[in-house]
């Protein structure tokens, strides 16, 4: 088994359709798969055998997707990287994973070069052209290198917000299996669709839900490097796209865009939402503006990622995150591990064939978070009569305030209701009598009016006394990771919080 087996046979099958696009640029199939195969030979060539790992430092072009295949098709292992690292955090992904091999966008070369030297790897620098150039002088490893389905096909580094970033191991039967559900079931995909890749390939849902999931089914999945909203809507229009797929801030992008009503999205049937909590407001806004279901999951690097989604047979419930996918199972328990009763809230446990393998080289960690065949999430929900899971929030990010658990996206959900909120994100503060009270940060959309006392007094009139905001600020933006999700971490509330 290997995952890069999509590629050989959507090219025997689709060998002149184009996999991917970026601009007015295309690769078909067939070259895909041509590129690929050298890019494998390559590998060869400089030693790479299977099961040794090779780190991709690329943006969403064709040369991520080439530079992915390429290592799986020699047997290697990927270790996906963030374009936007500095030399200190590549060398840290380079060393904990053993890659001594990294493939760097020449916009980053820089900071990748300086990262391998102090990890003792060699970094190679991949431009359009110049990298054309050296696929063509290497000899082809035309044979797909056989995997076992357990053998780990790509460390996925988790996003850190507790300690150092853990690799999370996912073999090729954890992908392949994860993206043939999303794009035969979930998405229903076929080779005439075309699907948004502005999700970074970096990430695990970008490369499962767009990445592979379009291979798989021979479908073109058009990038787009840096998201911008304009651009995104642009492209909607100009390459017909059918699938968006994306994160919540990014739908509240498209939504706010000015002159969003000349641009073309009639060939738009449905999107995909996950990677953090969707607002109600924000969802049911989008499918009103571009007439189209907007399907809402959930899962983690650890799960492939694909755990639960709603679904276009069944029909989405607006503010869940649907149920488990085809052969996963999920519960929610108490702090003691046992399962809780409908609607009653613990934390979500995962148990399938898209639990993750290991954390690379950490048996303690991995020990700590997959008890008894369930991987233990830190994520707080419920599930409901009908099955259906709601997320309310993570374990870290619960605020007691007097002894009382306030979920932050519960609060959040409210400011969203509010016309003036763009963004909002709910902190717990230090509080010497309650413990923590709860504070907000709110951003406003671009010509809306709104003070802070008024979004306070707002959700005031919306939920229990102990759960709204007693500190609310105003602010231009929130921090937030490379796929979108608000940093919480990194919000930092003013002295005195501004009273606009």
């Amino acid at each position: 088994m290997n995952l890069a087996s999509h590629v050989v046979g959507s090219a025997r099958t689709h060998p002149d359709r184009a996999a991917l696009r970026l601009g007015d640029d295309s690769v078909s199939y067939r070259t895909l798969d041509e590129r690929s195969a050298r890019m494998a030979g390559l590998l060869h060539d400089r030693g790479v055998k299977p099961g040794d790992r090779v780190a991709i430092m690329l943006p969403n072009t064709p040369e991520f997707a080439i530079a992915y295949f390429g290592v799986l098709r020699a047997g290697g292992i990927v270790v996906p990287m963030n374009p936007l690292l500095k030399s200190r955090e590549v060398a840290y992904y380079l060393g904990d994973s053993g890659a001594r091999l990294v493939f760097a966008w020449h916009a980053v070369a820089d900071e990748a070069r300086a990262g391998a030297r102090q990890a003792g790897a060699d970094a190679v620098v991949v431009s359009p052209g110049a990298f054309d150039e050296l696929l063509v002088s290497a000899p082809p490893l035309e044979d797909v290198t056989d995997r076992h389905e357990d053998d780990t096909a790509v460390v996925l580094y988790t996003s850190g917000t507790t300690g150092q970033p853990k690799g999370a191991e996912l073999t090729h039967a954890n992908l392949a299996r994860n993206c043939d559900i999303v794009a035969a079931e979930l998405l229903r995909l076929t080779a005439d669709d075309v699907i948004f890749g502005g999700l970074p390939l970096f990430h695990a849902f970008g490369q499962t839900c767009t990445l592979n999931a379009a291979v798989a089914s021979g479908a073109c999945l058009t990038l787009l490097p840096r998201f911008d909203a304009g651009k995104a809507l642009g492209i909607l229009g100009e390459h017909g796209v059918t699938v968006f797929a994306g994160v919540p801030t990014v739908f509240s992008r498209l939504l706010q865009q000015p002159g969003r009503d000349a641009y073309d999205d009639s060939r738009l049937r449905v999107s995909l939402s996950g990677g953090a909590a969707m607002p109600v407001q924000v969802l049911s806004d989008f499918q009103a503006a571009f007439h189209c279901p907007v399907l809402e999951g959930y899962g983690l690097s650890e799960t492939s990622p694909v755990a639960s989604f709603n679904n276009l047979q069944a029909g989405p419930k607006p503010g869940s995150v649907g149920t488990p996918i085809r052969g996963v199972e999920m519960r929610v328990v108490d702090k003691d591990g046992k399962e809780v009763p409908h609607g009653e809230t613990g934390e979500i446990t995962i148990r399938g064939h898209n639990v993750m393998k290991r954390y690379w080289r950490r048996p303690e960690e991995t020990a700590a978070v997959i008890r008894d065949g369930w991987l233990h999430t830190g994520d707080i929900g419920r599930v409901d009569q009908d099955g259906y899971f709601w997320i309310v929030g993570r374990t870290k990010d619960v605020i007691i305030r007097g002894g009382y658990n306030v979920y932050p996206r519960e609060v959040e959900a409210v400011l969203y209701e509010h016309p003036a909120v763009a963004d909002a994100a709910v902190v717990g503060l230090p509080n010497p009598d309650l413990g923590e009270e709860v504070g907000a940060a709110v951003v406003l959309k671009p010509g809306a009016h709104a003070t802070a006392e008024e979004l306070r007094d707002y959700v005031k009139g919306q939920v229990a006394a102990y759960k709204y905001p007693r500190k609310v600020w105003i602010t231009d933006t929130l921090p937030k990771g490379p796929t979108g999700k608000v940093l919480k971490r990194e919000i930092v509330p003013p002295a005195e919080p501004d009273r606009r």
